[in-house]
């Protein structure tokens, strides 16, 4: 953006700055059609060669994959979650029933995770 725009810039004030000049046929006639500003900037063209889309497949691949890492942070978290509710019943057998109702709350908040992490991954693969 800062290039064009600084070819705008200078294009507009040569333009601008110019002195007067008499205006006689030949000039009229080079300014009969004069370049729009859009001429300008430069235009991009869309990339779609082979190597392009092979390039942009390999980028969802890797993409999906790393979301999918997210997955297995989950089964760590219920794992933990219920090894620590399995510790704490041999701690104190008492809380048997307020600690099975956390460990079921851990577990839930845990597989969310793990469920987000794979929406993710199936977005990255099918919606882009």
């Amino acid at each position: 953006v800062r290039s064009t725009s600084q070819l705008l810039s200078r294009s507009l004030s040569a333009v601008a700055l110019k002195p007067p000049e008499t205006l006689t046929d030949e000039s009229l006639s080079s300014r009969a059609a004069p370049r729009s500003l859009t001429s300008f900037i430069p235009s991009r063209s869309f990339q779609t060669s082979t190597a392009s889309r092979d390039i942009d497949t390999a980028a969802k691949f890797i993409g999906a994959g790393a979301a999918t890492v997210g997955v297995a942070g989950s089964g760590a978290g219920i794992g933990t979650v219920f090894g620590s509710l399995i510790i704490g019943y041999a701690r104190n057998p008492s809380l048997k029933q307020q600690l099975f109702s956390y460990a079921i709350l851990g577990f839930a908040l845990s597989e969310a995770m793990g469920l987000f992490c794979l929406m993710v991954a199936f977005l990255i693969l099918f919606a882009m």
